[in-house]
């Protein structure tokens, strides 16, 4: 039989992983998470990730930098990152992004 609940998630009351991001509702194929006022910083070492993330900027701007591309988040914009794909970001104005990644980037420390 299919799982028919309904998940409902507060994230006033959201667990937060290590680098501040509050992890939202989550299923059994994808989760998504929140990064919330994320402070100007220069960009972080590359990274590759055991999952597919695609994102929307909600306020403040970044750059993303993935596989020697770099384009410039602003609210409004959505992106991808493949599983797999080195990438970075630089936060360049207070920034606040929703993710959903697939599959669930907290399960299995995946984004550790």
């Amino acid at each position: 039989m299919q799982d028919t609940t309904v998940t409902k998630i507060d994230s006033r009351h959201s667990p937060k992983g290590p680098e501040g991001q509050k992890y939202l509702a989550s299923g059994i194929n994808v989760s998504m998470r929140l990064w919330e006022n994320e402070q100007p910083s220069d960009a972080k070492e590359l990274v590759s990730r055991d999952y597919e993330t695609v994102g929307f900027v909600i306020e403040g701007r970044a750059e993303l930098h993935l596989e020697g591309q770099m384009v410039v988040l602003e609210p409004g914009n959505s992106w991808v990152v493949p599983k797999g794909a080195q990438h970075t970001y630089r936060i360049l104005e207070p920034f606040t992004a929703v993710e959903a990644t697939t599959p669930p980037a907290q399960a299995h420390n995946r984004d550790a």
